[in-house]
């Protein structure tokens, strides 16, 4: 969240609003259509198996992020996506033994509730149905009334009785110290988030160590190790808890008592009423644990060449653990109107475990004081395993058993071959790197790198390819002249290629699946057959992408501005993609080296010092823009479109493939009964891509021919910050802001049943309908034509504008007078108050809704219907509510 918007080219985007909950992060677009397009993270060296959540950001020294292929090249197929180095502190030479402490406590408020319609709102909807149905069908019975707990009068706000004020807490303690010959720092920290959502929460503690040492002149070893306990619970309570039930109902039994669960809607719908102190009460009774441990760790060693300036030698061997444990329990009759449903159980467990082992052969001189030479040399190999099991049973004989004896559950026992996964696999790389610059004016580095996969196909496991990249430092050059206002100017320019083995192991082998088959004379009364499902591919190679990047870097007026200007081209050819097979071969698809994509981009970087101590106020500030085009240039078997995934040749990867709405039907136009026969006018109206006869009239009733591909992508994106400083106090403003695009809602879709505008169902969100005294409404007509039990269309109404500006943080600190804190023994001690998320502007779908205009999900979560969304599309949905966070911290060294 620190990084949102800060950095050109890298967009970090928010897919679950949950206590930790991970980003999802993209530098400079999507390449793969069904690999990873996530970067990799280097940690002190070493690939990181873990994500960014697992880094207390307490320990972390420096990000640096590479984005050219000439810089990531070095990395190979893992840095196929872009490479994010993590340093963490350590101790320094000649240092004095320091502790030091960073700790916050927050509160977390409502940053919107989910605008959904009051009593009043749903009764007159209810009304508006009733009056489409008479004048649609006359002598049509409705049958639209109260049903179940439902009373006229009635507004409950389920909403006000779910939620609950957040908490957010981080304590961070180090100990480092150095001298001549070795340095050491050792730390542990605690993180605590807790959720508006009752019992959703999330704790991470952290311990971590780094030590160096030389020994002698000519070596030097060092040990770097982070370890986490991630503990994440209450992620099975949902929102749809608090809006799902028709604000007529009435919660309340005659003596003032909450009902254990209500019925509503003539949908016959009914829903346990969930408070959140019930909830508290249930919390172990209604569970959802994952529990977390991962240790990242990295011993390196170094021998300086004796005789030979200059030359190194390097090993770095690195492990990585992380085991998961997740446990899930419902205990009789809780969260289900029927008090005596079954109680269920289940247990999952994964472990990821990887080894690396690199050996560098170093060679870094000047000569002749202008003539600088690195050369690197590199051999590495590395195993990753993965495996994970699953296990599910009803009915145990006592809640207290919970999830941790699920060999007492006395009903349904399921072992789901899809929730069992084993993997092993390697990598092997060579690679060198020569590095030349001459006076720090010419620059120039060449890279070479091979790799090869255990997952591909024999023949195909290799891939080699290069990097390189010059650089060229004009305001050094004399006919630059005597330029004061120039401080620097540089230009670069690169090519290089990276390569992605982006497919599960074992692609190669083909897949079998299994069928039951009844043949009624068995004890069990059936056999397990087998049948292919996927075919082997014996020609299964790499994908890879060329990259060419031009950059020109400046800095102005004694570096009072400085800057960087930079355009990219990537072209990915032979995407690893399933490729389908006609149902006549009885087979699902193969894998294969099939399609190309394309991205290009400009980026701009400006950071500037506005005011430099002036009369003790100094004041700096910094902008960056970006824009990404994205295009997917070829498919399998030269198709021009897949409709099943959303992937059209021309366009961009991610799309919505669906009608576009343009209005809706108002009385006298004239091709409402040719473009949608049986229609109503205030129906949406989506636009029309057929043939016209020679009076100007559709050929045609609309149909899934109209539906076209829409690009999700922004005209361009970015971020700022500004910080103002007078003597020991600092203001810093942090924002992010993006222009066009869309922006997918479920709430306002089909997908969610949040919006059927019938009546009939669940509460519906608060929207300017169509009726006949408010034909200029933006949503349709309640009670009309329908598709599935929504406004026929509905689909539409998902989608928004993108746009926003949006101030993410502003702090007021103030570091206390040294002079004051050398007396009581301290370094430093800086005081500060931060408010995130306090508002947003400029954004249309903010403007209707009040909401976050951030995603918070997937297009796969917390649906109704699935199947209408690509589940990889991060949207808008009915998840956990973006809160607004006020912190106080405090920063000490001593």
């Amino acid at each position: 969240q620190a990084l949102q918007g800060r950095i050109a080219g890298v967009e970090m985007t928010q897919t679950s609003t949950k206590p930790g909950g991970a980003m999802q992060i993209r530098i400079r677009g999507t390449r793969s259509l069904t690999a990873s397009n996530d970067p990799l993270i280097v940690l002190d060296g070493i690939p990181f198996a873990g994500t960014v959540n697992d880094v207390d950001p307490s320990s972390i020294k420096s990000i640096d992020i590479l984005k050219d292929a000439s810089a990531t090249a070095i990395y190979g197929s893992r840095g196929a996506n872009g490479v994010i180095l993590i340093t963490t502190n350590r101790g320094v030479a000649g240092q004095e033994a320091q502790v030091t402490y960073n700790g916050y406590y927050g509160v977390k408020s409502l940053f919107a509730r989910y605008p959904m319609m009051d009593g009043p709102q749903f009764a007159k909807l209810r009304d508006e149905v009733k009056r489409t149905i008479d004048d649609l069908t006359p002598g049509t019975d409705s049958k639209i009334q109260n049903s179940g707990d439902e009373r006229d009068g009635v507004s409950t706000d389920f909403q006000d009785m779910f939620y609950r004020q957040g908490m957010v807490t981080s304590h961070d303690v180090s100990v480092a110290n150095g001298s001549e010959k070795g340095s050491y720092i050792f730390g542990g920290s605690f993180y605590k988030e807790q959720a508006v959502v009752p019992t959703q929460q999330y704790t991470r503690i952290s311990l971590r160590t780094a030590i160096d040492q030389s020994v002698g002149k000519y070596l030097r070893f060092g040990l770097t190790s982070n370890n986490a306990y991630g503990f994440s619970q209450g992620n099975q309570v949902s929102v749809g808890n608090a809006i799902a039930p028709t604000p007529l109902v009435d919660p309340y039994n005659e003596d003032g008592t909450l009902k254990r669960s209500v019925s509503y809607s003539p949908a016959g719908l009914s829903a346990v009423v969930w408070t959140r102190d019930r909830l508290e009460e249930a919390k172990d009774l209604w569970m959802s644990d994952s529990k977390t441990l991962g240790s990242y760790n990295n011993l390196y060693g170094e021998v300086k060449i004796p005789g030979v300036e200059g030359l190194s030698y390097r090993i770095n061997l690195g492990l990585n653990i992380r085991w998961t444990n997740g446990g899930g329990f419902t205990g009789k009759g809780v969260n289900n109107p029927d008090p005596n449903a079954l109680s269920s159980a289940s247990v999952s467990n994964s472990l990821t475990s990887g080894w690396t082992v690199e050996n560098l052969l170093n060679y870094d001189r000047t000569f002749a004081g202008v003539h600088h030479v690195n050369a690197v040399a590199m051999y590495s190999a590395e195993e990753s395993f993965y495996n994970r099991s699953a296990f599910s049973v009803r009915d145990l004989p006592a809640d207290h058993f919970q999830y941790f004896n699920l060999g007492y559950g006395e009903g349904e026992k399921t072992i789901n071959k899809d929730d069992q996964h084993y993997s092993l696999s390697g990598l092997i790389s060579y690679m060198g790197r020569v590095m030349y610059d001459y006076d720090d004016r010419y620059m120039l580095s060449l890279a070479l790198r091979s790799d090869t996969s255990s997952r591909l196909a024999p023949g195909y496991k290799w891939h080699t390819y290069p990097a390189v990249s010059a650089g060229w430092n004009l305001h050094r050059e004399s006919f630059m002249g005597d330029l004061s206002w120039l401080s620097a100017l540089k230009l670069r320019v690169g090519y290089g290629e990276t390569s992605n083995q982006a497919v599960d192991p074992y692609q190669t082998l083909g897949e079998l699946n299994t069928r039951f088959y009844n043949f009624g004379d068995s004890e069990s009364g059936y056999a397990t057959g087998y049948y292919i499902s996927q075919l082997p591919n014996e020609k299964l190679g790499w994908e890879y992408t060329q990259t060419w990047n031009f950059g020109l870097d400046f800095s102005l007026l004694n570096r009072r501005l400085s800057g960087t200007i930079e355009y990219y081209r990537q072209h990915t050819k032979d995407i690893l993609l399933a490729v389908k097979l006609p149902s006549t071969t009885a087979v699902q698809d193969y894998m294969a080296n099939i399609g190309e994509t394309e991205n290009n981009g400009v980026e701009l970087s400006l950071s500037g010092v506005i005011l430099d101590n002036l009369n003790g106020f100094t004041w700096e500030a910094g902008v960056n823009l970006y824009a990404n085009r994205n295009k997917l240039l070829a498919l399998a078997s030269g198709q021009e479109k897949n409709e099943g995934n959303w992937w059209f040749v021309g366009y961009p990867i991610d799309v919505v493939f669906d009608h576009k709405k343009i209005g809706l039907w108002q009385a006298g136009d004239p091709h409402l009964d040719i473009l949608e026969p049986g229609g109503n006018v205030g129906m949406i109206k989506v636009e029309y891509t057929g043939e016209y006869d020679a009076e100007g009239k559709p050929v045609r009733a609309i149909n899934a021919d109209d539906r076209q591909p829409q690009s999700l992508e922004a005209d361009f994106q970015g971020g700022f910050s500004t910080r103002l400083a007078y003597k020991g106090f600092d203001l810093s403003v942090i924002g992010a802001f993006k222009s066009g695009g869309i922006l997918i809602s479920t709430l306002y879709g089909a997908t969610g049943y949040r919006n059927t505008l019938g009546g009939v169902r669940e509460n519906n969100v608060e929207v300017d309908y169509w009726t006949p005294e408010n034909t200029g409404a933006k949503y349709p007509r309640p009670g009309g034509v329908s598709s599935s039990n929504n406004p026929k269309y509905a689909k539409t109404l998902s989608y928004f504008d993108a746009s926003y500006l949006k101030i993410r943080s502003i702090t007021l600190g103030y570091d206390v007078n040294r002079r004051w804190l050398k007396t009581a023994g301290l370094g430093k001690l800086r005081l500060y108050a931060t408010v995130q998320n306090p508002f947003v502007l400029f954004s249309p779908y903010h403007s209707e809704s009040g909401l976050d205009p951030e995603t918070n999900s997937y297009g796969d979560e917390n649906q109704s219907i699935t199947d209408q969304l690509q589940g990889r599309l991060p949207i808008v949905g009915v998840n956990t509510p973006t809160t607004r966070n006020y912190l106080f911290g405090l920063s000490l060294t001593f």
